[in-house]
């Protein structure tokens, strides 16, 4: 009864959730308090509802319901319980249902915060979520019913999860993820609402703002989060693949950045609005887009669901709706909402719009990368495959350029700045830089590598700018006096820069300074790689919950100083009757041993073993966290938030038509 509990409940969700569409957004043409404020508890009500059905499918699975379709192909009795919890978004169906909760609890987050927006706003804001809700959950119930039962013979077992997704990164990977993705939906709502209501100013941008900025963090974390997950679980050493669906999950971050930027210029100087309004449209149909590659069956990817293509056509054509009826009603109404303020050629607007451009062609050039071979297949011209030297060649010169305009973006005032003032301001900073990069390309590895001086270069420009900036704001008191009366959202800002600079610093000198071999090692060998000293002492059998495996022991040292004891695995598992590679890691800050089991060569004992020292590959991870957290510093100033609430009440002020969900 339980799984029918959930569909009953799904059933009953998707009513409400077409109520939600046609009822407040019809109340907010015709003038009908009431019907607007329907808005708020048909939210609530949606949100307990899909809360509770996944708590029903979560419920099948740990009482290992094999009767439950999903549960039989993603399940298994031996499967250790948080797998079992985390197997519930393992698959298509279970992770579409995580993300019709995830969005409902965004639907429920905004209806929370809405009682100091206007009626009409806030009513039109819950009714576009709603339609996308409704969109997912006809697609869910008619293609993808996770509750769908096997009768009358149920297996007596389940398929097992997949090895590859029995890890922590299945249990903290995808929801971060998802909240991100549909984040954006939240930006977009609001862009729609205000072309609906012809009027896009200041306040509606203090609005949305904190909304899109946690949204892109939880965005960078969850892409962090990929990126680490495919890192230690592949074996393969690497941290990007440029995989069609990592690419999937770039593009709407690069989009998003832009997004957040423009939203700052449209906030302080009223600017960019028509920039808004397509990058908030954009960010999410890239997430929706994302959703159709990752489901549609036309991607082959560690990362994909690879689903019957017949469900890729519902998201495809709902992709097309939302984007082709945004799109369209951007056509008609962005006219009304234009602004002709005039900004000088040095100023804070101009960088920041040259910043939208350099990350909107980055965007389009990942996008490209990723939809062209898709697209030549689809016509029957061939099979081809683009990879890392398109994107490396591509994508890393326009990285650059966003990282150099970044500086000078920092330092420069809004409205404008002379050039000689700003010559003064990076005298000594741009050659400071210039032999920062030189010297670390000269003194580290044995080549001069031009790629590697400008990125550290680079570091070193933003560094030294944000530097620069902060002794600017705080030049007329004492330093320490200077740097309390900073607001949040000024280090917030920071912070998220400096992530940035930590972030290149990873990819720059574990990219470039990497070591690593391949070796036949047999029990006793030893083998030294980047001066460390790797001592075989053979594999041994162990037996876990679901699997055996081939459990191999490393003494590492430096000289007479023993560094790490390292245990590489080869796991079989033993109902899927897959193997699959569990490399040892030994972190560190400043570098990582890693070593991956290969295949058993011999009776004796020899094995294919890879080895590699990776100098700072951390640091991509600890500047996607400082960028995350830069996002969430900013959204919890105080002061900020206060200033959105008085521009809530000038703007009531201003439509006293508009009655607020609050009475």
């Amino acid at each position: 009864m339980v799984p029918e509990l959930g569909l009953f409940l799904l059933i009953l969700a998707l009513c409400l959730a077409v109520t939600l569409f046609f009822i407040p957004l019809t109340g907010s043409y015709t003038g009908n308090i009431n019907w607007m404020q329907q808005a708020r508890p048909l939210v609530y009500g949606q949100f307990l509802l899909i809360l509770s059905a996944f708590g029903c499918l979560i419920a099948s699975f740990v009482g290992d319901d094999f009767s439950v379709a999903y549960v039989a192909n993603h399940a298994n009795s031996l499967l250790p319980l948080q797998y079992k919890i985390s197997a519930t978004w393992g698959g298509h169906e279970g992770s579409l249902l995580l993300w019709v909760l995830i969005l409902a609890g965004w639907m429920a987050a905004i209806a929370l915060s809405s009682r100091r927006l206007p009626l009409v706003f806030s009513a039109r804001v819950l009714s576009i979520m709603g339609m996308i809700s409704a969109g997912f959950l006809l697609f869910m119930l008619f293609t993808s019913n996770p509750f769908a039962r096997v009768l009358p013979f149920p297996p007596a077992d389940g398929a097992d999860l997949n090895p590859l997704l029995q890890d922590i990164g299945l249990i903290v990977h995808p929801p971060i993820l998802y909240m991100g993705y549909v984040g954006f939906s939240v930006a977009f709502a609001f862009a729609i609402a205000a072309l609906l209501g012809s009027e896009l100013n200041s306040a509606w941008a203090r609005w949305v703002r904190p909304w899109t900025t946690v949204a892109w963090g939880f965005l960078t974390l969850g892409i962090a989060l990929g990126s680490w997950w495919a890192y230690y679980e592949l074996g393969w050493g690497g941290w990007w693949f440029w995989d069609p669906v990592e690419n999937a999950s770039l593009v709407p971050w690069l989009v998003g950045t832009a997004l957040i930027h423009s939203l700052a210029v449209t906030e302080k100087r009223g600017l960019f609005k028509s920039w808004t309004l397509l990058l908030a449209i954009f960010a999410f149909s890239l997430s929706l887009l994302g959703t159709f590659l990752v489901r549609s069956g036309i991607l082959t990817s560690v990362h994909a669901f690879a689903n019957d293509p017949e469900r890729g056509v519902f998201i495809l054509i709902y992709l097309l709706f939302i984007v082709g009826c945004s799109l369209t009603l951007f056509a008609f109404k962005a006219p009304t909402v234009s602004t002709s303020i005039r900004f000088a050629w040095l100023s804070k607007e101009t960088l920041l719009l040259l910043n939208n451009i350099l990350l909107i062609v980055s965007a389009s050039t990942v996008l490209l990368g990723t939809l062209f071979p898709l697209l030549l297949e689809s016509l029957d011209r061939g099979m081809i495959s683009v990879g890392p030297p398109y994107f490396n060649a591509f994508f890393v010169p326009i990285a650059m350029l966003l990282a150099l305009t970044l500086g000078i973006g920092v330092l420069t005032h809004w409205k404008g700045n002379t050039l000689i003032w700003f010559i003064k301001q990076v005298q000594w900073i741009f050659p400071i830089s210039l032999i920062s990069g030189i010297a670390f390309s000269l003194f580290n590895g044995d080549q001069f590598i031009i790629s590697e001086m400008l990125a550290i270069g680079l570091v070193v420009w933003i560094l030294l700018t944000m530097a620069k900036d902060i002794r600017n704001k705080t030049r007329h008191t004492s330093i320490f006096v200077g740097l309390k009366a900073l607001r949040p959202a000024y280090y917030g800002m920071h912070l998220a820069h400096l992530g940035l600079a930590v972030t290149i610093i990873g990819v720059t000198v574990s990219s470039g300074y990497s070591e690593e071999k391949d070796i036949r090692l047999s029990p006793g060998d030893t083998v030294k790689v980047a001066g460390y000293q790797f001592r075989f002492d053979g594999v041994v059998k162990r037996k876990g919950a679901n699997y055996v495996s081939d459990y191999g022991t490393f003494v590492i040292s430096r000289g007479d100083h023993q560094v790490a004891i390292m245990h590489p695995e080869k796991r079989l598992f033993q109902v899927k009757a897959v193997v699959m590679t569990e490399v040892a890691i030994d972190q560190g800050l400043t570098r990582d041993l890693y070593i991956a089991l290969g295949e058993s060569l011999d009776e004796n004992g020899s094995w294919a073993v890879r080895i590699h020292v990776k100098p700072f590959i951390r640091w991509i991870w600890l500047g996607a966290l400082l960028m995350a957290l830069g996002g969430f510093l900013a959204v919890s100033d105080k002061r900020y938030r206060l200033k959105r609430r008085r521009a809530q009440e000038k703007n009531l002020e201003k439509t006293p038509t508009l009655p607020t969900a609050g009475g």
